[in-house]
């Protein structure tokens, strides 16, 4: 691009054109300014006028008239979007021909109100003042009490005003590009308004002018291109026509073909001047700007005009700037980067301008390939993919290896990305197949080579049991490769071809579960479980796909599925994947194919297989093949369960028959005798896991032998474990035939007879010495329990309810002291099944995540409450402890106990807290150091509880005050510490009432006058001498005293005293009992003063109270017992009358001194008359008949200067009165103003 002179930022426009104005509604002829605030903002349709002759149309500032009626503004039309964009245009390009002044004008105000700014540029503006000095008068106009502006507000309606706001550029430039944009008028006028105000502080401004700046520069950069084309064309044909001969030259045609090219060099020129003006004006400094949405303009269009205009723009001199961009800190903009960076590595012919590019931010573009923010990872993978397309030799094999391991990523797209990544790295080469050649099939066909790099690439990622994600990431790109299931079974059977090397029993497992992988994916059409996030509504397409698919697999399995269990039987691994494929075969085929041979053979292997193997997942993976099989849909099933049911009679016959030597009286069974009893029983129990096996009635045989086990004592330990979970599924299956069935009487009490026997075996093998047995045990235990417990009759099952079990309480503590013995221990003392292999990694984790599901087990009981909840306090007490192993389990159990019962809960908790200080204290003794180890755990733990009620306290009230009054104010709080009459207390005593009397209504005040809030601050000045004859009535309502005090809100003076203000929080007041009576009253060198008044109001020492050695004559006025209220209730009664006086006094005072504060604060804080008055203003109060004024004041938000500097006007508003401090107004030093 050539470079040219930059554009001034400021420019003249001429005086003497001729603007008028015909209405006050929009810009007057007068010069001064006009402002209307409500200009743009909502489709307002303007009065009709009549239009001035020679000006158009009717057109007047802006406003388009047709047969005498005004159009909307060009703000309005390109909000609503509605209009064709081009006829809009159309109509103000008829206008500036008209009127320029007028129409550019009108432009400006367009840009204007497009950034939210409600003020308006009038024509005086317009003649007579810089652009800087428009843009300052419109900053002064912006609306500064909302940040939002038209390119951020949300609404469909603002959603689509971006989209249109950038058309109606682009439109204006490419219907200007032939001849107005080279009137040296507009476009100057327009560039320099924008380039200003890209450069205000106004964000609104600055975002808005970037973008129209940006879209600006996009549409002359198609500009550009076009004359660049035009003149290549023009060149082109002036050299053919001075190439001909002589006499069939056409002198004319050169000369006109001569002058187009001078004009078309003459506009580019302009055009690359504009460009350069905006590129130098706005780009190069908003591409840094603040703003993470302005940088990303900059940087996409940037990318656009590389890719559009490639010979003036794609060199090094602006790719350093997406380059740069790439460190962005926002996600955001390093997205935009790679976009742009795609859509010129997409294109191969610009390959050889990036080299150097390439070369240098090629390290940056792969390490962005672990990106934080994912859509910018996926985006980078895509364009490590797109420089692969172009060139092998950019990216070396460390940079490949850092996409290749992403194929395992969790998250899908990433993977997906790093899938097609890999497939075109690796298997983009094919052999090529030779034309006319039939079809090569099986291990001979193109995809051979291919599956066995699949394989090879599986096995060195060494992360074997991923092959599920392998599948997944590959298979939008390679779907083709993966479902050649022909090709797969081919290389597992068929012998290799000469020269050809065979796959290694490693490399054949592998495959084989890459397999079963692809036909899991091709059946389900899903993700595997942790990469989506549900099952998506699959389109016609896909569903048609995936039938396709199950009956190419069907077909195709069902005649290979037999020989490769034969070839493989004996290898557990590859028989239990392949033994998983008939899960998802089509069983219709089997019919409909006339494959029934094959089936019988499938059968046959499958027996064979179960004779053969002892391992669980053989075993249970051959139990799942019967089920999938076994179904009364497909005609099938007769076949089918005839082949089981013979299998199982053999097994239980079997078992039988050896369970009846092994257990005979008097014989020491050998080794072998107890292997083939553990050897039958896994395979029935695998069996009984998918089937129902009733009808063989194994309860009796295998409680026989557990009871034996339990008797003898020499049972080994995994006939026993299988005994316990094979007569667990016995009870499973009759209760699902009891819920299912006629419910009958007899097998009901069959079904708790069996239940409540297995229930009491587990507890006995509870205490068994081998510690598998007892986890066994346990988890079984804890399984029935929930099973049979009372949620078993809900949803309409009440005929079950005499099977509902509830463990008794040595059972509750059997399973609590199972857990604290088996699951809350160090990592070290696990010595137990791991076969003294505790330097093992994988077995230390193993164990731990053992441990885990026996915690689990448990909190379930607690969760549904099967057992008390108050067992929990054992679980919860271990939480910081043991933190890192089962804190996520036990502090769910927290929050699902305190949804069930917040007071309950609340009481667990503290029980917790409470066995953990007397093991401190058994331990330390009553002498301990605060500070040690134990006991600041103890404070940790109580933290970290608070912290599990959350920050509603209006949810958390009932648990809170439940705490504080039955488990701390109960204890400590008695009768004679009220009697001693010492002021420390009455804080303590007050809140202590106020739970009380507030009972289950946490609405309720606590302070007399509370309900009268509302009530007008001047009628504070007639209840000043309500002290008086408050106390008057309560002499005559004393024996009514507690009833009154907890069934009213709208309580006497005298009730005051008894309760806490409601802004006085929990915490101060137990502050406040810490602190001596001294420190209450004030000290020696206060005295009486003041200025220290608290909410409480306290006596001073002339008045002290008799010494509590007087007062025994206080129980004899009552010869009948009383209650504790009554008693506190009577005791202040006669405190009050002794502070009458006093009381009195203070009133009279409180309006001569309320008078003369209020002037001096109004002095200082200059308020407003209509303001109400500052809560400062109570805090002079002395009296306690005054305190529900103080209550009132909390409403007032016309001063801050009782709050903490953070609590501002708008803030304070949301204050509740729980919140508050008093200490906080009680201090001269926070008033700022003197007292007296």
């Amino acid at each position: 691009m050539i470079a040219a002179p930059e554009l001034p930022s400021e420019f003249h426009y001429p005086q003497d054109t001729d603007t008028r104005f015909s209405s006050d509604t929009d810009f007057s002829e007068a010069p001064d300014v006009s402002i209307n605030p409500t200009k743009g903002k909502g489709g307002k349709k303007w009065k009709k006028v009549t239009g001035e002759k020679g000006k158009g149309a009717g057109r007047m500032n802006g406003h388009y008239q047709e047969n005498g009626m005004e159009n909307l503004m060009l703000f309005e039309v390109v909000k609503m979007g509605k209009s064709a964009m081009q006829s809009v245009v159309d109509d103000w390009i008829e206008a500036y021909k008209t009127d320029r002044d007028m129409a550019l004008l009108d432009l400006i105000n367009f840009f204007i109100q497009c950034s939210g700014c409600k003020g308006v540029v009038s024509g005086e503006m317009f003649r007579n003042m810089q652009n800087s000095e428009i843009i300052r008068r419109m900053t002064e106009e912006f609306d500064e009490d909302s940040g939002d502006y038209p390119l951020t507000m949300a609404g469909p309606l603002w959603k689509k005003f971006k989209g249109s706001f950038c058309e109606f550029i682009a439109v204006l430039v490419r219907q200007c590009q032939y001849s107005i944009i080279y009137d040296e008028y507009l476009m100057d006028t327009v560039i320099s308004l924008l380039t200003g105000l890209s450069d205000s502080q106004v964000r609104a401004f600055r975002h808005t002018s970037t973008l129209a700046a940006m879209k600006l520069m996009t549409a002359l950069v198609n500009v550009a291109l076009n004359l660049s084309i035009n003149m290549d064309n023009t060149q082109r044909q002036y050299e053919t026509e001075r190439n001909k001969m002589v006499a069939k030259r056409a002198n004319d045609r050169l000369e006109l073909l001569l002058q187009k090219r001078k004009e078309l060099q003459e506009n580019q020129d302009e055009i690359e001047n504009m460009m350069n003006a905006i590129f130098k004006g706005v780009f190069v400094h908003r591409y840094r700007d603040a703003i993470a949405e302005i940088r990303a303009i900059t940087i996409e269009e940037i990318g656009m005009w590389m890719k559009l205009y490639s010979d003036a723009f794609l060199n090094d001199s602006y790719l350093k700037y997406v380059g740069w961009t790439m460190h962005d800190k926002q996600g955001e903009v390093r997205l935009k980067c790679l976009t742009a960076l795609q859509g010129l590595y997409y294109n191969r012919e610009l390959n050889t301008r990036l080299e150097l590019f390439t070369s240098r931010f090629k390290d940056r573009i792969v390490s962005m390939t672990l990106d934080k923010e994912y859509d910018v990872a996926v985006q980078a993978i895509k364009l490590l993919t797109l420089v692969l397309h172009s060139t092998d030799e950019v990216l070396s094999p460390e940079d490949c290896e850092s996409v290749y391991h992403l194929v395992y990523s969790a998250h899908r797209p990433v993977a997906i990305a790093a899938g097609e990544f890999l497939f075109k790295k690796l298997f983009s080469t094919r052999e090529p197949e030779e034309e006319g050649a039939p079809k090569r099939r099986g291990r001979q066909s193109p995809n051979a080579n291919l599956i066995k790099t699949t394989v090879f690439f599986f096995l060195e990622s060494e992360l074997h049991e991923h092959a599920a994600y392998l599948v997944d990431s590959l298979w939008e790109s390679g779907a083709d490769l993966l479902k050649d299931w022909e090709c797969m079974t081919s290389l597992l059977l068929d012998d290799p071809v000469p020269g050809e090397e065979a796959l290694t029993d490693r490399q054949e497992t592998a495959l084989i579960e890459i397999m079963l992988c692809t036909v899991r994916q091709a059946a389900e059409c899903h993700p595997p479980i942790g990469r989506g996030t549900g099952k998506r509504v699959m389109t016609a397409k896909e569903k048609k796909t995936q039938l396709d698919d199950r009956t190419r697999m069907t077909e195709l399995f069902a005649v290979t599925l037999p020989p490769l269990l034969a070839k493989y039987s004996i290898d557990s691994e590859k028989v239990t994947n392949l033994l998983q494929l008939p899960q998802f075969f089509d069983l219709d085929i089997y019919t409909t194919g006339r494959l029934e041979k094959h089936l019988e053979a499938l059968l046959r292997q499958i027996r064979e297989i179960v004779e053969k193997h002892t391992d669980t997942e053989v075993l249970e993976a051959c139990s799942k093949t019967y089920h999938a099989l076994c179904n009364e849909e497909f005609t099938i099933f007769n076949r089918v369960d005839i082949a089981r049911s013979q299998l199982v009679d053999e097994l239980v016959d079997k078992f039988n028959r050896l369970l009846e030597d092994f257990l005979q009286e008097g014989e020491e069974p050998d080794d072998d005798d107890a292997y083939q009893v553990l050897s039958t029983l896994k395979r029935i129990t695998a069996f009984h896991n998918a089937h129902d096996l009733s009808q063989w009635d194994l309860f009796s045989s295998n409680f026989k032998l557990l009871n034996t086990g339990i008797e003898n004592g020499d049972m080994p330990e995994q006939i026993v474990v299988h005994a316990l979970q094979c007569t667990h599924y016995v009870v499973l299956w009759y209760l699902a035939k009891v819920s299912e069935g006629s419910h009958r009487k007899e097998d009901m009490v069959s079904l708790r007879k069996q239940m409540r026997m297995f229930c009491l075996m587990c507890q006995r093998y509870l205490t068994n010495v081998n510690t598998t047995v007892k986890e066994q045990a346990f988890t079984i235990l804890c399984d029935v329990l929930l099973v049979f417990s009372h949620q078993m009759v809900s949803g309409g099952r009440e005929q079950l309810e005499p099977l509902v079990y509830s463990p008794d309480d040595s059972l509750q503590t059997e399973l609590l002291s199972f857990i604290l013995h088996h699951v809350f221990i160090d990592q070290d003392d696990d010595n137990c099944s791991t076969d003294g292999q505790q330097d093992d990694e994988a077995a230390k984790i193993e164990a731990l995540h053992k441990r885990r599901n026996l915690l689990a087990a448990y909190c379930k009981l607690i969760i549904y409450n099967v057992v008390e909840m108050n067992t929990g306090a054992d679980i919860f007490k271990q939480y910081m402890r043991y933190y890192n192993d089962y804190g996520d389990i036990i502090k769910e159990t927290m929050s699902k106990t305190r949804q069930i019962d917040k007071i309950q809960c609340a009481k667990t908790l503290i029980l917790s807290l409470q066995q953990l200080f007397h093991e401190m204290m058994s331990e330390l003794g009553t002498g301990f150091d605060r500070s040690s180890s134990a006991f600041c755990g103890i404070k940790e733990l109580a933290r970290r509880f608070s912290l599990t009620f959350g920050l509603d306290q209006v949810k958390t009230r009932d648990a809170i005050a439940m705490l504080h009054n039955h488990m701390y104010l109960e204890r400590f709080m008695t009768f004679q510490m009220a009697l001693q009459r010492d002021d420390c207390w009455l804080p303590l005593i007050s809140y202590r009432n106020s739970l009380q009397a507030g009972g289950d209504d946490d609405t309720m005040s606590v302070v007399s006058g509370y309900s009268s809030r509302g009530s007008s601050v001047r009628s504070k000045k007639t209840k000043a001498a309500t002290p008086t004859t408050a106390v008057a009535a309560a002499k005559r309502r004393l024996p009514e005293a507690e009833e009154s005090s907890s069934s009213s809100t709208d309580m006497s003076w005298q009730h005051q005293s008894m309760q806490t203000p409601v802004m006085m929080p929990s915490p101060h007041l137990t502050s406040t009992m810490m602190r001596g009576p001294g420190d209450m009253r004030g000290d020696a060198k206060r005295g009486r003063d003041d200025s220290y008044i608290g909410v409480y109001a306290l006596p001073s020492d002339s008045q002290q109270q008799p010494h509590p050695h007087t007062l025994p004559q206080t129980p004899q006025l009552h010869q009948t017992p009383i209650d504790y209220n009554t008693q506190v209730t009577w005791m202040l009664a006669q405190r009050q009358q002794e502070e009458v006086r006093q009381q009195q006094e203070r009133a009279m005072n409180y309006a001569k001194l309320r008078t003369n504060l209020q002037q001096a604060i109004r002095r200082g804080t200059g308020l407003m008359e209509e303001d109400e008055e500052p809560i400062v203003e109570d805090v002079m109060m002395s009296s306690e008949g005054r305190m529900e004024d103080l209550n009132e004041g909390m409403d007032f938000d016309t001063m801050d200067i009782d709050l903490p500097p953070s609590k501002n006007r708008r803030e304070r508003s949301e204050l509740k009165p729980d919140y508050f401090d008093p200490g906080s107004i009680m201090d001269e030093s926070v008033l700022g103003v003197s007292m007296f």
